[in-house]
């Protein structure tokens, strides 16, 4: 489920680039931006992120930072359209190549039955 978090940090520059490079460097993050009217808040979406772990990150790097909205984003009909018309990619067809099975020997024991013809003897 892909949810927008908006967190509110310090409005220095120094803060908010380590505000936003921390959060982009969380797992399940799609995208990272500034908003606001002074650009104090930093906005997350992604896939998965859990908001208060990063909160509280944030509050210990960069110091101040406080969660002010979680929601879901809603997907637009358009852009499921868009997905469901891509072609799906060719799948890479993997095939066991062919055993070679040795076929058994089978010797014929042919017995002779005049002894007296020997080479040997």
């Amino acid at each position: 489920m892909k949810q927008k978090i908006v967190i509110e940090v310090l409005p220095c520059d120094k803060c908010r680039s380590k505000a936003l490079v921390l959060a982009a460097a969380t797992d399940g993050v799609t995208s990272v931006t500034l908003d606001g009217q002074k650009t104090d808040q930093v906005v997350v979406v992604g896939d998965g992120v859990d908001a208060a772990c990063l909160t509280k990150s944030l509050r210990k790097k960069v110091g101040y930072a406080s969660l002010l909205t979680v929601e879901k984003v809603k997907e637009t009909p358009e852009k499921k359209k868009e997905e469901a018309k891509k072609d799906p990619p060719p799948c890479a067809r993997w095939t066991v190549p062919p055993c070679y099975h040795p076929q058994p020997e089978y010797y014929k024991v042919v017995y002779d039955p005049n002894p007296s013809s020997c080479a040997l003897m």
